[in-house]
């Protein structure tokens, strides 16, 4: 840290994003990327004439790729937003909306303890329950900014839409912020509902459903006035957020639904298969609706069981923190990756 740093960054804790390793061919099973690649039109996208526009700045309205989504989702283009990925979005709404504080699980997604210490806004923490899933009757009422990751992560759990809107209802004039990044893989969007509430802000990712972690694009969607706030936050840090190949691959991506649903629906098969395996092996798990599994095994901590699987090869996510350090979180990769984990598992166990 240099001598110039702002005294209040002398502290600060940066959010630490999953391994990226390059020194070995891992089975990547760390960082919730899909195992498929985008669809054939994804790939048709980014041809030579647009790489050969990238001289040019891209549209800072991004109005094909957003006309796309809110045909999508039959909602109005001045219901949506872009972002470059929705690390960014989430940023911008920390930013904008939640000066006078907001509250979140305790366990969830690292970056909203970031971004609330970052912009100095006050938060505050709300307990799972014993089960690791988030309890609807402590935000009901509450009266304070929500973020809630719907399903949760690292646990996987999810929420019902009538949750959602107990929820916002019952808080009408705070803002809720539902992060659905892992909706597509057993959820239901409670993007149908920001056509009743103007206090609801839902955010997608195209990393997860839409196998496109690298190409760093998310969208949010929630009544016209909340999206031209996050639109001047867009055009005050970077009005050319979404670059010329992205908004292609995004549109592209929409145009080919089929293939990531048939995608998805793989994916949660493997989660199943995976699942019932550990459960064999006498793993517990969380009731996960994510393209990962939230799993631990009494007779090895989560750090041992993540160093073993890493000396074999294959990469699985760990947090040495209160309630969660004996678990590991493991992506859902394709059917023949995740019977390599399970072998190795099985290795691991036999020689405990």
């Amino acid at each position: 840290m240099s001598r110039f740093i702002n005294n209040r960054l002398k502290d600060f804790k940066a959010y630490i994003p999953g391994e990226q390793p390059t020194d070995l061919e891992y089975i990547k099973l760390n960082t919730n990327e899909s195992p498929y690649p985008p669809s054939p039109g994804v790939i048709k996208a980014i041809n030579e004439g647009e790489i050969n526009k990238l001289n040019l700045y891209p549209n800072p309205d991004a109005k094909k790729l957003i006309r796309k989504i809110a045909e999508f989702y039959d909602v109005s283009p001045n219901n949506v937003v872009v972002g470059n990925g929705s690390d960014e979005l989430l940023a911008f709404a920390f930013f904008a909306f939640f000066e006078k504080g907001v509250c979140f699980p305790d366990i969830t997604y690292g970056f909203y303890p970031v971004y609330a210490e970052l912009y100095n806004v006050p938060y505050s923490l709300i307990p799972l329950r014993d089960d690791l899933s988030v309890g609807v009757s402590d935000y009901v009422g509450i009266g304070k900014n929500i973020v809630i990751a719907n399903p949760n992560a690292p646990t996987g759990t999810t929420l019902e839409p009538f949750d959602i809107e107990e929820i916002v209802k019952s808080n009408p004039d705070h803002l809720v912020l539902v992060d659905e990044a892992y909706i597509d893989f057993g959820g239901v969007s409670a993007i149908p509902l920001t056509k009743k509430y103007d206090n609801l802000l839902v955010i997608h990712t195209y990393s997860k459903a839409r196998s496109m972690a690298g190409a760093r694009l998310a969208y949010g969607v929630a009544n016209e006035a909340l999206i031209s706030d996050l639109k001047m936050m867009k055009y005050s840090f970077n009005p050319y957020n979404v670059n010329r190949l992205t908004q292609e691959a995004g549109f592209a991506a929409l145009e080919e639904a089929d293939y990531y649903r048939k995608n998805n629906n793989e994916i949660i098969k493997t989660r199943e298969y995976t699942r019932e395996c550990l459960l064999e092996l006498g793993f517990e798990m969380t009731s996960s609706k994510a393209n990962f599994l939230f799993a631990k095994f009494r007779g090895i901590n989560g750090e041992d069981l993540y160093l073993k699987l890493k000396d074999k090869g294959i990469l699985v996510r760990h947090w040495d923190k209160p309630r969660i350090s004996d678990y590991v979180r493991i992506s859902i990769g394709t059917r023949e990756q995740m019977e390599k984990l399970v072998e190795a598992i099985k290795e691991i166990l036999g020689g405990a």
